[in-house]
């Protein structure tokens, strides 16, 4: 079985460990005598190295050793942001030749290169694309290479899946984060800090941090009521996501009375929150919305943090404001004990759909009785799922910040 991998998109906390775990069962399959030979493919900086052929075969002395990868963030074998469905970006890049096209470029790639069986670790977009070429593949070429993805994402919002790989790794380490940063309300009397969290579509990253970092500040010790620095000026003060419709207008009077009690404001936001209306304003003054390979728009050029920066300092009172992303921090972490569980039991999965020549994305089903993890078929899996607001914990967040 010659079984080829690769990672793509934005990183996440569960890249290396999806290629540690995968070896792992892949290596436990042909000791097991399910499979009668094995060699392991890594295809270098994504969907690029299989259409420029730049990858490399991991030598069998060197399989055990990829157990390291469990405990390792980024991906070691390099990510990219490619589109196989956009021909015209593809032959820009360098990636294929003029009229070439990039599904087949690619297809041929794996079939010279043998690959039986093809692991795309990414999130939505890297899965779509994977069920482009999965179909491309089966259509074209009969179905020569099995196509067996793994959910990454820190966002956590692709159907039909429960959780994605890296996604409470990083509301964890963007809680440390600020665990550092909230001691910036100290610094200047009537201190703004904006912490800004990854999520284009979804609130999930945003409101799961907030709630790991209440927790852990509930446990922390804190000196005589005197000091005021404290445990309620150093809490979450607003949560801002996409799914929930945002006054700006009422929610600067609401904390402006938090800012007058304690000198200080955090506000918890997702990158995607309000992007509708500054891309409409951008739109409406001429000016042109940078968008990505893939039509997205590029939140890092609009820069959500500096917008809400403008408007809520004013409506506050703040005599500084900070802007601070954990994104980067958080999405580069090793994967915490709970996604490790949760890459292994998927991982353990797909090798067996792999073996079983079943293509599709490896998680929990949510439209299935019981979420059971399966290779969920690749036209049910796309991005844009929005975090469910009514989720208890979610809820009791909103009633203690004073947003319910």
């Amino acid at each position: 079985m010659n079984v080829a991998m690769m990672t793509s998109g934005g990183l996440a906390p569960c890249l290396s460990s999806s290629i540690s775990q995968l070896a792992k069962y892949w290596v436990e399959a042909l000791k097991a005598g399910e499979i009668s030979g094995l060699t392991l493919r890594m295809y270098k900086d994504g969907y690029k190295g299989v259409l420029i052929g730049d990858s490399f075969v991991v030598p069998e002395a060197d399989w055990a050793g990829m157990e390291a990868l469990n405990f390792i963030g980024g991906s070691p074998i390099g990510n990219s942001r490619v589109k196989l469905t956009n021909a015209k970006d593809c032959e820009k890049r360098g990636f294929v030749k003029e009229g070439e096209t990039p599904l087949e470029v690619a297809a041929q790639r794996l079939i010279k290169d043998e690959v039986h069986v093809l692991h795309t670790i990414g999130g939505d977009d890297t899965n779509t694309q994977a069920a482009e070429l999965s179909k491309y593949i089966l259509e074209q070429h009969g179905g020569k290479v099995v196509v067996v993805g793994m959910p990454k994402t820190v966002d956590n919002d692709v159907y039909p899946i429960k959780q994605t790989f890296g996604a409470d790794t990083a509301a964890k380490q963007g809680a440390l984060f600020f665990e550092n940063i909230v001691s910036e309300t100290t610094a200047n009397p009537r201190m703004l800090i904006l912490h800004e969290c990854m999520g284009r579509d979804s609130g999930y990253l945003t409101s799961k941090t907030a709630y790991y970092y209440h927790e852990a500040l509930s446990k922390m010790k804190f000196a005589s009521p005197l000091f005021p620095s404290s445990r309620a000026s150093r809490d979450v003060h607003a949560i801002w996501i996409p799914e929930l419709k945002l006054d700006l207008v009422a929610e600067g009077a609401r904390l402006k009375k938090i800012m007058d009690e304690f000198g200080c404001v955090n506000v918890f936001f997702g990158e995607g929150t309000g992007v509708e209306e500054i891309v409409r304003d951008m739109e409406a003054n001429g000016e042109e919305v940078p968008r990505d390979a893939f039509g997205h728009v590029t939140l890092a050029k609009i820069n959500p943090g500096q917008y809400f920066a403008k408007h809520l300092a004013e409506a506050v009172g703040a005599e500084k404001t900070l802007v601070q992303k954990s994104g980067y921090f958080g999405r580069s972490a090793a994967a915490n004990e709970f996604d490790r569980e949760l890459i292994g039991a998927c991982a353990k999965v797909g090798v067996q759909s792999a073996i079983a020549g079943v293509s599709g994305c490896m998680g929990e089903d949510e439209d299935k009785e019981g979420t059971p993890i399966r290779a969920i078929e690749f036209e049910r899996v796309k991005g844009g799922k929005p975090f469910d607001i009514s989720q208890e914990w979610f809820q009791q967040m909103l009633k203690y910040t004073g947003q319910l």
